[in-house]
């Protein structure tokens, strides 16, 4: 491993000395270092930018069998975050969790999985022809949201599945609540089998001790994670980390080979090098004032009558061991409004972008970019928001169903997802689709977790469900039919 120090950047450095050698460049790509591009994009992007969009030769390394600059830029970042190998992945941590299922998993395998699995989970467990084992998280029926799994439910899925290859953990979940994985993971070893994490939502956690373990820190074998969600990477950077032992290295690499292009886009490799080093030089720093932000603007915005914004107090209740506060999860449903109610007004009212919009939730993100300003123009468009747009809680019959949020059983499982998505198939309407095998997706966006995946009996609760997520304005992603009036089965 490549032992250099956390103030380099090899890929960049790299980068900057082709362009300053002044090459007449005859490769791709075609716009020649900004030279063929459009005026309309060159004047946004900026001819610098667009002279580092470079392409695979001798001295910018090769992306997929590393051995230069690129190989020296993921080694500093494994010995930052403590792993034995970190790979780049720039076709965001969706490529990063296909490659880790692909490692441990083929056709027939078994991979136990929260029920609450991001659909780019789904797609990997269908690109592998596994079968997944689901379990089912914790709910917070107050809020109206899944939280982590536990030890427990680890341990019973174990029992009954004792051929699985491995357990998937979601860790923290979209909303910030991180399970026991340190106990899960010496459960899970104990039984010789391999822990994966989606930590999409935790590259900072290695830099506050006031935020959740990382992965690795609890001793897992492999992990990926949005390095552009939290911190500075461009938007599609993430980063897959793993040990050696239980995970073979060169499947991974083989696997990641097969899962990211082979043009790949040195400006996005770039900005995880700069990412690494931001967090090395600086990243306790930057995080701890994330962090003590964050907890400001949750102390403000439970201030505001009809707002209520979770925290510490959650933790020890069901699939909460600890909270990560710069997740700021904003709970509508006291001033009248669903959450999707909510972040039009503050788009179109005060221009405030919340991260996402659930029935009764509202998601805003504290990170390394946010200053005081910008989190007390939040907090002032809250109680704007509660002063003028509460409403009386006359909810219809509707609306009171919805208010209970009780997510249905998870359907059954009848065949592999990859059998029911590549078998034959007919549409039914989606109201009378009770009791047919579902052939494709149903994800309300956001978050991303499917309701219905492939190979699984459709139940009446789920139809009842997704008709309130509809009702409540969410946006649904996966079946040919995004009005969902009709769905595909296996015929």
């Amino acid at each position: 491993m490549y032992r250099g120090r956390q103030n380099e950047t090899p890929l960049l450095s790299a980068m900057l000395h082709y362009v300053k050698d002044q090459v007449v460049p005859f490769h791709t790509p075609g716009h020649k270092q900004g030279k063929g591009m459009h005026p309309l994009l060159e004047e946004i992007v900026g001819r610098d930018t667009l002279a580092l969009d470079l392409a695979l030769m001798e001295e910018l390394d090769d992306f997929h069998e590393p051995h230069g600059c690129i190989m020296q830029a993921q080694d500093l970042a494994a010995h930052l975050y403590g792993a034995d190998h970190s790979f780049f992945v720039i076709n965001g941590t969706t490529g990063g969790i296909y490659a880790m299922i692909l490692t441990i998993a083929g056709p027939g395998d078994k991979i136990i999985v929260p029920r609450n699995a991001h659909r780019s989970i789904i797609g990997g467990i269908i690109l592998s022809g596994a079968t997944p084992v689901f379990i089912q998280p914790e709910v917070d029926h107050e809020l109206g949201l899944a939280m982590g799994v536990t030890a427990e439910t680890v341990a019973a899925a174990i029992g009954q599945h004792p051929d699985a290859k491995g357990v998937l953990i979601i860790n923290p979940t979209y909303y910030g609540v991180a399970t026991d994985l340190k106990q899960i993971v010496d459960l899970v070893h104990a039984h010789d089998m391999v822990v994966i994490v989606d930590e999409a939502h935790g590259p900072h956690l290695k830099f506050d001790d006031r935020l959740p373990l990382q992965a690795l820190d609890a001793g897992a074998d492999i992990c990926a994670q949005s390095t552009h969600k939290i911190i500075g990477a461009m938007t599609q950077c993430s980063m897959v980390h793993c040990r050696e032992g239980r995970i073979s290295v060169p499947r991974l690499k083989a696997m990641l080979q097969l899962v990211q292009s082979t043009s790949p886009n040195y400006i996005l490799l770039a900005s995880l090098d700069v990412a690494r080093l931001q967090m090395a030089q600086q990243g306790r720093e930057l995080i701890g004032k994330a962090v003590e932000l964050a907890e400001w603007t949750r102390r403000e915005i439970n201030t505001i009558p009809g707002l209520t914004c979770f925290g510490d107090e959650k933790i020890g209740s069901p699939g909460v061991y600890s909270i990560d506060p710069t997740k700021i999860t904003v709970t509508v449903k006291g001033l009248g409004l669903r959450g999707a109610e909510a972040e039009r007004i503050l788009r179109h009212q005060y221009k405030i972008q919340v991260e996402l919009s659930d029935m009764y939730n509202i998601l805003f993100l504290i990170t390394l970019g946010d200053t005081q300003s910008e989190a007390s123009a939040l907090v002032a468009a809250l109680r704007e928001l509660a002063a003028k747009h509460a409403r009386t809680c006359d909810f219809s019959a509707l609306d009171k169903a919805c208010m209970a949020v009780n997510y249905p059983e998870p359907p059954p499982g009848v065949i592999s997802p990859r059998e029911a998505l590549f078998g034959n198939q007919c549409t039914v309407p989606f109201k009378a689709s009770a009791g047919h095998i579902c052939a494709e997706i149903v994800t309300f966006y956001p978050p991303g977790i499917p309701l219905l995946c492939p190979g699984e009996r459709i139940t009446p609760e789920v139809i009842q469900y997704c008709d309130q997520l509809q009702q409540a304005g969410l946006h649904i992603s996966g079946p040919e039919d995004y009005t969902l009036k009709t769905i595909k089965v296996v015929d």
